[in-house]
């Protein structure tokens, strides 16, 4: 241990707490509580109370000596000769947390940076160690004050979250009248004839009005549009646009309403030809609501127009499991009947789906198919006859009638020449499909007018062109590579 420096030169005179605790290298709360626990020889200022104190070094150094026993002292002991010069060598500036982070030459100017005569820098150790205990300390406590931090925002994240979940998942108050005007719609929907459906799309029209915010309302709509294309004289092109505006709005309002996404995907199958997005609305529908009637019901007769058979009559079979009474699933059940194999049980379940609904069109649709397959002329036409008076449909008549005098002057083939002609006056008007002629024009064995046909339909969009993969009027064509061409176009699997 070095020697302390106690002659009388050295002697000087500290006149604050704070210059007697620099000169031990400890705080003024240590050398005040050793002032009165250990006797440090500290004189008062006569007249100034507690307050004003001062110290001669000569007598803290010979105080020292006498106590080297003692633990707490032990490292100021140990300071040696520097102790006798602590009051020249150590600032005592008050070091806030930050400085430890700035500029170490800024710190050791702040902590008291003193050189020797010979420019050697010299601190006390003891400084040294209290001077990294503190920047370790402070370090410590910008960690954990940066961890509070992250700890109180991401509970506040959360809180936010869950408030944002709760709010979400209590359910919108609806319009009374509104919501009536809605369960109004649904009754016509469910009736399936062209003055019904448009009854349903004015009271779906009145509960948006009366609650713009109201999704279910658009649903309804969007299902009306889809079907008013093939129950009424509606156009594809002013149907289908308006369904798809309907059910995107249900799904911006609502994005788990199942049929908002059944809605969409019908759109996307039959009017934007677009089979993937069909698929993943479907699918969507399902998950959002796995015993949805309309997912499953639609999805089904969608299965049934890429030709998967199979999966198609397990969609329709789940959907009347749901919804035993459905009449429109009945019937889309016949037809797949037919075109899983099933002919005279598809005739029987239409035929008494026809006798109890006479004013029901898809069983009228559906049998008037069968039968022109099978060559059943008189029975083709007589169907053909009852969904076209249901339709209102002029020009549908006009045909059938021409067809009806073919057939009695030159039979199935004076039908079929009919029909065409027939068929072609009302094109020429623009009051036919392309895709009818080229259904009589491969009937009547004519592959290249049936071909140009298709591509006429093709360029006017006609949605009939999803059904052509599994038409049996098509079967003549399946082998012609302009067939098997625009079934690509229209998004439509390959033929094997």
């Amino acid at each position: 241990m070095s020697r302390v420096d106690n002659t009388p030169g050295a002697n000087r005179r500290l006149d604050t707490w704070k210059e007697i605790g620099a000169f031990f290298g400890r705080d003024e709360r240590t050398v005040k509580r050793w002032e009165i626990t250990r006797g440090l020889p500290v004189h008062r200022v006569p007249g100034s109370g507690r307050a004003n104190v001062y110290a001669n070094t000569d007598e803290l150094v010979e105080w020292l000596k006498g106590k080297n026993d003692t633990a707490e002292l032990e490292g100021v002991i140990n300071l040696g000769n520097e102790v006798g010069e602590a009051d020249a060598e150590y600032s005592t500036e008050p070091i806030s947390p930050d400085s430890l982070l700035a500029d170490p030459a800024v710190n050791d100017r702040r902590v008291g940076e003193r050189r020797n005569a010979g420019g050697v820098r010299r601190t006390s150790p003891l400084f040294d160690r209290r001077r990294r205990e503190f920047r370790y300390f402070a370090i410590a406590l910008v960690i954990l004050a940066a961890v509070a931090v992250v700890a109180i925002t991401r509970r506040s994240w959360s809180a936010r979250a869950a408030r944002k979940e709760a709010v979400a998942s209590q359910p919108r108050a609806i319009d009374p009248e509104a919501e009536q005007l809605y369960l109004k719609g649904i009754y016509y929907f469910n009736k399936r004839t062209p003055e019904s459906l448009n009854q349903a799309v004015d009271y779906f029209t009145q509960a948006v009005v009366r609650d713009p915010q109201y999704a279910e309302p658009y649903v309804g709509m969007a299902d009306c549009y889809n079907l008013l294309r093939e129950y009424s004289l509606m156009p594809p092109s002013e149907a289908y646009p308006r369904a798809a505006a309907a059910a995107k709005r249900a799904i911006a309002l609502d994005d788990s309403l199942s049929g908002a996404h059944s809605s969409l995907a019908f759109v996307d199958f039959y009017w934007s030809w677009d089979t993937a997005s069909a698929q993943r609305e479907f699918e969507r529908a399902l998950e959002l609501d796995p015993n949805s009637v309309r997912a499953h019901h639609w999805y089904a007769t969608f299965l049934l127009h890429l030709g998967r058979f199979p999966e198609s009559l397990e969609e329709i079979e789940r959907a009347q499991k749901l919804d035993p009474e459905s009449r429109s699933i009945l019937a889309d059940k016949g037809l797949i009947l037919f075109y899983a194999g099933n002919t005279d049980q598809a005739v029987a379940l239409l035929k008494q789906l026809e006798a109890s609904e006479p004013d029901f069109l898809s069983p009228h649709n559906y049998l008037a198919l069968i039968y022109l397959s099978q060559g059943n002329w008189p029975q083709y036409l007589a169907e053909s006859r009852k969904s076209a008076t249901l339709l209102h449909d002029e020009h549908r008549l006009a045909v059938v009638a021409a067809g009806e005098k073919g057939f009695a002057r030159g039979g199935s083939h004076g039908m079929l020449l009919a029909i065409l002609k027939e068929q072609q006056n009302l094109y020429a008007n623009g009051q036919e499909r392309a895709y009818n002629l080229a259904q009589a024009s491969a009937l009547l064995g004519n592959k290249k007018q049936a071909l140009d046909d298709l591509q006429n339909s093709l360029l006017k969009r006609d949605t009939d062109l999803t059904q052509m993969r599994i038409d049996p009027t098509m079967s003549t064509l399946h082998d012609e590579p302009g067939f098997r061409e625009i079934l690509a176009q229209v998004g439509l699997p390959a033929l094997p």
